[in-house]
């Protein structure tokens, strides 16, 4: 047997198949860390387990909001066009930057906060290391939208994550309004992975990144996960963070109002779930997208 026959037979959530594949029920927890390990309660433990995601206010106290809002502007202002990590909406505004954490002390900091780096330990239940991390920007009338999509259907399919061991934190800086392009999740939908149809393309991250159309349930898939989850809104002021799971079908609407929204976004990943070939591409992508050359890091600091 040749060894891409045998990580096909290892591999548990296959996807960018030439035809459609039933949904497959998840194998691994939600939850991986115990009550007492962690500032969660067991009522945070529970609902994280059953719904997906998490809600934290004041993650980030009031007085650090201006400085991490500055250095936001900052960034964008001085964004290098010829930077593969800078990613921009098609009139050239900035979308996303890459591994902010890594050229800002402030975000740097950010991260080991007793607000989040504790959390994620709890969650899953060992060391972890910063799979990805990123600033969104989505400004007012120009901001567009994420389609319905699962995190870890990327990260298996692209990045060789093997397990669902992983969780995102964003933590929004603007006020999260029903109408800004504030997320949507699928309540209860991390406990399915959907497979995908379609090949996926080589260097699909430099366009993907700007607009999913590979590893994207079908409309069809997604009308059925609605009916069986319903939609949730997740709203709230600047300084919230909300936790999801790695598998949670989630997008975002586009932003036609005046007012913006941006967003930290922290991917966490468990030490003990350490990146493959990846399951469904021809080579990994970046190390900004999927880190390979890490360490964990304590609560003490942030270990790139």
């Amino acid at each position: 047997m040749s060894t891409e026959q045998l990580t096909r037979a290892a591999d548990r959530y296959p996807t960018r198949l030439d035809t459609r594949l039933d949904p497959i029920d998840r194998v691994e927890p939600t939850v991986w860390g115990p009550p007492a390990g962690g500032p969660l309660t067991e009522s945070d433990l529970q609902s994280m387990e059953r719904n997906g995601y998490l809600v934290r206010p004041d993650a980030v106290d009031s007085p650090w909001l201006p400085t991490l809002q500055s250095e936001l502007e900052r960034i964008a202002a001085r964004a290098d066009s010829d930077d593969p990590r800078i990613i921009r909406e098609p009139g050239g505004s900035v979308r996303s930057v890459f591994q902010p954490h890594l050229f800002s002390d402030v975000i740097s900091e950010v991260v080991t906060l007793d607000t989040v780096l504790p959390v994620a330990r709890q969650l899953l239940g060992s060391d972890v290391y910063l799979h990805q991390a990123r600033i969104n920007l989505m400004p007012g009338f120009t901001g567009s939208g994420f389609y319905w999509h699962s995190d870890f259907e990327t990260w298996h399919a692209e990045d060789g994550m093997p397990e669902m061991r992983a969780v995102s934190c964003s933590i929004a800086l603007t006020e999260n309004y029903p109408y800004n392009g504030s997320l949507m999740v699928m309540p209860g939908s991390h406990r399915v992975f959907y497979p995908c149809v379609g090949a996926t393309p080589r260097n699909n991250h430099t366009s993907s990144l700007v607009k999913q159309e590979i590893g994207v349930p079908d409309r069809a898939t997604l009308t059925a996960a609605a009916e069986r989850f319903g939609i949730d809104q997740v709203t709230g002021p600047a300084g919230t963070a909300l936790w999801f799971d790695c598998n949670i079908m989630h997008g975002s609407g586009s932003n036609i109002t005046p007012y913006p929204r941006s967003n930290i976004f922290l991917v966490f990943n468990s030490v003990e779930n350490q990146l493959e070939a990846p399951f469904s591409a021809d080579e990994p992508r970046p190390e900004y997208l999927g880190a390979r050359t890490h360490q964990a890091f304590s609560t003490a600091a942030l270990v790139g």
